[in-house]
């Protein structure tokens, strides 16, 4: 599917301009095995990078203008890099005018340039297309004007640009797209962004994303809300336990013992997110072994935690899990990502597949009248220059 990706975006650029771009980027969607919604809670995360990408090509046009396509949206807009750069109504392009921001605010030097991409992530599934976009989009700026911004760096201005556009997020999506590795998962610790890959052997299981196709509209205000409650919960912990400075340095003990100077939902904040920094720790531990029947169990106890403690699942991711819950071929299911839609990821042994797809789709459309759409994903690379152009 990528190579018809690459070759459809090359050919549309060809097409446009009449000229071959000078550089092509591939930029990957990740998905996270465990450790959700505490990339901004200073604990420890566990995605990937996955084989669904954003293709770019990039030329020089020797001027300031820019000209920059979305090819699957049939859109496009063209910005001049000396003027001033502000949001949009039209939010696709305020991700990339946040990283051209972001290059300014930096003192980066940028001409003008030319632009397509096209995309094989699904947009709003959880995948993280958004720090796909900003960090494919950065790092053929990188390339095309030969800026020598590190790996590392790219991610980070790649997490201002949506701060700008005003999604709070945490690292963990723009790391993962930048620092993928085929086959490796990787533990990056949020606060000090140390990280460290292990392998990926899921053995006799596959890794399928069953994507409930909606998208509830308490996503974006729910989730800073709930960044609010934890900084609020840790908070109430550092004046009670000063020499507790994370939630990372908590025990479920310490949050059970300031119940009662915590608002339920902070209590309830604060406790899921002591309990799945330690799951984090103990799915490494299992990846490692090779144990995936308790990595499963971990991925089943974190959905419980996000959909009773966080209360970011809604009727139909739970629906899923829970349905998938009581089938012996599958090992684990979770919803991923910000909440309240999108997919969950699921680990299936291999041979049940096919039966299990049916299954669930029918049973969904039955309850709720609404077409399931299934991924079967890979793990692979991180950002990378496409050579063979």
């Amino acid at each position: 599917m990528n190579a018809i990706l690459i070759k459809n975006t090359s050919r549309f650029f060809q097409e446009t301009f009449g000229t071959t771009a000078e550089k092509t980027v591939l930029s990957p969607g990740r998905i996270n095995i465990i450790g959700e919604h505490i990339d901004y809670n200073d604990g420890y995360v566990l995605p990937a990078a996955i084989d669904k990408i954003i293709c770019f090509a990039f030329e020089k046009n020797n001027s300031n203008q820019s000209r920059i396509i979305a090819i699957d949206l049939n859109d496009e807009f063209e910005i001049n890099l000396a003027d001033p750069i502000e949001l949009t109504d039209n939010m696709w392009t305020n991700y990339l005018r946040g990283v051209l921001k972001q290059l300014k605010l930096k003192g980066f030097k940028v001409e003008g340039f030319n632009c397509v991409f096209s995309s094989t992530i699904p947009v709003g599934s959880g995948l993280s297309s958004s720090a796909a976009l900003e960090c494919g989009f950065l790092f053929g700026l990188n390339e095309l004007f030969n800026l020598n911004i590190k790996p590392v760096d790219i991610a980070l201005m790649g997490q201002s640009a949506e701060h700008w556009v005003g999604i709070n997020c945490g690292i963990m999506d723009q790391f993962s797209s930048v620092m993928g590795l085929e086959n490796k998962v990787i533990k990056i610790d949020c606060r000090t962004l140390e990280y460290e890959y292990h392998n990926a052997d899921f053995n006799d299981y596959s890794l399928i994303l069953f994507d409930s196709n909606v998208k509830h509209t308490l996503m974006t205000s729910a989730y800073n809300e709930r960044r609010e409650q934890c900084e609020e919960g840790i908070a109430i912990v550092t004046n009670n336990f000063p020499e507790i400075t994370s939630f990372r340095n908590c025990t479920e003990q310490h949050i059970i013992e300031l119940k009662d100077v915590m608002s339920a939902a902070v209590y309830k904040r604060s406790l899921y997110v002591v309990k799945e920094i330690n799951r984090v720790i103990l799915a490494c531990d299992a990846l490692d072994k090779g144990d995936i029947e308790t990595l499963g169990k971990l991925m089943f106890e974190t959905h419980e935690g996000l959909s009773t403690d966080y209360e970011v699942s809604c009727a139909e991711l739970d629906m899923i899990v829970d349905t998938l819950k009581k089938e012996e071929a599958v090992i684990g299911s979770r919803l991923m990502g910000g909440g309240f839609g999108g997919c969950t990821i699921n680990l299936i042994k291999k041979g049940h597949e096919d039966r299990i797809k049916k299954q669930l789709s029918a049973l969904y459309f039955e309850t709720f009248g609404i077409e399931l759409k299934i991924y079967d994903v890979k793990i692979g690379n991180g950002t990378s220059l496409y050579k063979n152009n």
